[in-house]
């Protein structure tokens, strides 16, 4: 039975990924780097903001300090977050049902917490959610399950009994170690792993409406 829920953000709840991928290549041009690495987003998608910022200094001999990097990033994206970056469909219609039968439900993230929270504030939604876990407070982020498992000690909820929402391929990994039911929700930042993510997730679905009939 499925007691609590934790969703991820980006690419789960809102429609956000292509801004990351532009973001990337535009601060490397601001910064010299006339031709960033194609691939140079899909590296990155995988780490904590402390760890993409620091391998941008290191690869590309960035003269500026990391906290200068975290800052600027941050600061080119905040608009997309405030103003423009929509919920995916039938976000709300899902946290209906899970609030009809008194099943809390937090995010997880790596984005920014200023930015969740702009985005889920303009979204009308930001109350509904029980708190946002970011990186801050797990430096380790999900490549690590102690963000997870420390939305279950918040919670009071075991692994087994929260379902984690995610859409990317390590955080289904992560997630599906450390014991969580994970559903897994198309995006099209993530069809590169497709394969690998319907055969690690329990479900996968196009869309996040779905859930709807495995909760009830």
């Amino acid at each position: 039975m499925i007691k609590s829920v934790i969703f991820d953000l980006d690419g789960t709840l809102i429609d956000s990924m292509q801004v990351w991928y532009k973001v990337d290549k535009q601060f490397l041009i601001e910064n010299g780097i006339e031709n960033p690495p194609p691939e140079i987003s899909e590296r990155v998608k995988k780490m904590t903001i402390f760890q993409s910022s620091q391998l941008f200094i290191d690869e590309f001999n960035l003269k500026c300090t990391q906290e200068y990097v975290i800052n600027r990033i941050e600061e080119l994206v905040r608009i997309e977050y405030a103003e423009r970056i929509p919920l995916k469909p039938f976000v709300n219609e899902i946290l209906n049902v899970l609030d009809s039968m008194n099943i809390p439900y937090c995010i997880a993230t790596a984005t920014y917490k200023s930015l969740a929270q702009a985005v889920l504030k303009r979204c009308g939604i930001i109350e509904r959610f029980r708190f946002i876990l970011t990186d801050v407070e797990y430096p380790n982020g999900k490549n690590f399950p102690d963000i997870f498992l420390g939305a279950c000690e918040r919670f009071g909820t075991k692994p087994h009994e929260t379902l984690v929402v995610e859409d990317s391929l390590h955080c289904i990994e992560t997630a599906k170690k450390a014991g969580f039911p994970v559903v897994a929700v198309y995006d099209k930042a993530s069809e590169i792993d497709r394969k690998a993510i319907e055969n690690t997730a329990d479900y996968y679905f196009e869309s996040i409406n779905k859930i709807r009939d495995l909760i009830k």
